[in-house]
């Protein structure tokens, strides 16, 4: 895979902008108590993703690594958030995808989401 050229500059906008407040057909988070983590976690897994598309070689797997230990960070029940929030978490790990132009989570955010990939 190829970085873009302009791939630092898109994680730290995404890493600088406000998450989880109501956009589109999101209506913001569901506890506002959550918010601070949750940003902490996905800005996190934006450094991750960072990191990887920075190495001399990024690979699909690198990446495809990132999405799967950066999903286990979320624990839904322990947390507690509803599904608008695990939805807009996929959302922000999708936006992260687009920067590195990776075009599948290979089921891993079905899996999240659903609890199992529904194109299996």
């Amino acid at each position: 895979m190829i970085t873009p050229e302009n791939a630092n500059e898109l994680f730290k906008e995404f890493i600088a902008k406000e998450k989880f407040i109501k956009e589109g057909t999101y209506p913001g988070i569901s506890d506002e108590k959550l918010k601070p983590t949750l940003t902490e976690k996905i800005n996190s897994v934006a450094k991750d993703f960072q990191k990887v598309s920075e190495s001399k070689k990024p690979k699909k797997e690198n990446y495809l690594n990132v999405i799967k230990s950066g999903l286990a960070k979320f624990p839904e029940i322990e947390l507690g958030y509803d599904s608008e929030d695990r939805e807009r978490i996929c959302s922000y790990f999708e936006e992260l995808m687009d920067i590195v132009n990776l075009e599948s989570s290979n089921g891993l955010l079905n899996k999240f989401y659903y609890g199992f990939n529904p194109n299996n």
